[in-house]
């Protein structure tokens, strides 16, 4: 089985319920697992100690395999953003 990652932004709100911003990437119904990044804190992350956080978490820990590292470098075109 192989498995997907889609990272999004959302709120939980006062009952409790996660509310997505903006649409789902995948089309329904699907059975999903989600994990939640939170800070302990009622304020806003900045992008990198976002990163921090999925990096070290175990949940991702199977990236870590060997199997899991399917591309190479020759793999691809390269993505070139001309607004930047």
């Amino acid at each position: 089985m192989s498995l997907k990652a889609v990272e999004l932004e959302g709120m939980i709100d006062e009952n409790r319920q996660l509310k997505i911003k903006g649409d789902l990437p995948i089309q329904g119904p699907l059975r999903v697992r989600v994990i939640l990044l939170y800070a302990d804190e009622a304020e806003d992350i900045d992008e990198g100690a976002w990163l921090y956080a999925a990096a070290r978490n175990p949940a991702f820990a199977f990236l870590k395999d060997d199997s899991e590292d399917i591309y190479s470098l020759q793999d691809g075109r390269p993505f070139y953003d001309d607004e930047a």
